[in-house]
């Protein structure tokens, strides 16, 4: 049994549980995140400002985003979704369908092993408690 997470941008929340669930998974678990992806801060368009004397301008919108790139958090939802070793890549297909644009922030998809479930109501194990 695996994991599948899929951090997504959070106007495609509802495109991927309509994927999910046209692709057999209704069961999800959904959450609020923040992060940031490996975009590095392009220091080279205020290189003439760190190495003269004069102001930055962060009225100019491209410096303004450059700079704070480098602290800002973004905000994202974590779709989870449980499915049987068979069944992964039908979940990652209609993630990557519903969330594909072509462009940065797209999203990650992480697979983990998951080694047991229990339901806690029945005490069900395996695949039966999923």
């Amino acid at each position: 049994m695996k994991e599948v997470m899929a951090i997504i941008r959070m106007d495609m929340v509802g495109k991927t549980k309509d994927a999910l669930a046209a692709a057999g998974f209704p069961s999800i678990t959904c959450k609020k995140v923040v992060g940031r992806g490996k975009k590095k801060v392009d220091f080279s368009i205020i290189q003439d400002y760190i190495s003269g004397s004069d102001m930055v301008d962060f009225s100019d919108k491209k410096v303004a985003e450059q700079i704070s790139e480098v602290h800002r958090l973004i905000s994202k939802r974590l779709i989870i979704v449980l499915a049987k070793d068979k069944e992964v890549k039908k979940v990652v297909d209609a993630l990557i369908e519903a969330n594909r644009t072509g462009n940065p922030g797209d999203g990650k998809i992480f697979v983990i092993d998951v080694t047991d479930v229990v339901r806690i109501r029945t005490e069900e194990t395996g695949d039966e408690a999923v």
